[in-house]
């Protein structure tokens, strides 16, 4: 099993979001760097668990666990010329971006924020603390999950 954590702005899609849906799951579009696509194209499996960061927000942080519910599969969004997603370069016979589904988890009762993960030092390696990270989708260790999950 692979551990993530993968950022959204809660005022765009956030975890109450997620969990509000019929089933709690939905598609994880709109994912528009080459490496943040590899790593879903070529490393997440069904299964893996995700923690929810909400970014771009007063207290961006760690806000619950979701897990991946799908494949990966082509992100309608990038043949959508109405899309703000578009890719005039994407077509159906070679996609350039890919997307996931996700399901929801659990909700903490508390953020866990990033300047609680800044200040704890088994998180010093964790990418979402380091300056200039600003992939929205990394991979986190085992030992980073179980630390993260020992502060909620």
């Amino acid at each position: 099993m692979n551990y993530w954590l993968m950022k959204s702005e809660p005022d765009a899609f956030g975890i109450d979001d997620l969990q509000a849906l019929p089933k709690q799951t939905d598609s994880w579009d709109g994912i528009r760097n080459y490496q943040a696509r590899n790593m879903m194209r070529d490393e997440m499996k069904v299964d893996d668990l995700i923690f929810f960061y909400h970014s771009n927000c007063k207290v961006p942080g760690i806000v619950g666990i979701m897990k991946v519910a799908s494949k990966p599969y082509p992100d309608h969004t990038q043949f959508d010329p109405e899309s703000k997603y578009y890719d005039p370069k994407a077509t159906t016979d070679k996609p350039r971006w890919m997307m996931v589904d996700v399901k929801f988890v659990e909700k903490f009762s508390k953020a866990i924020s990033l300047n609680t993960l800044k200040q704890t030092a088994e998180l010093s390696e964790m990418a979402v603390v380091r300056k200039g990270n600003r992939l929205s989708i990394t991979p986190v260790t085992p030992e980073q999950w179980q630390t993260i999950l020992s502060m909620r």
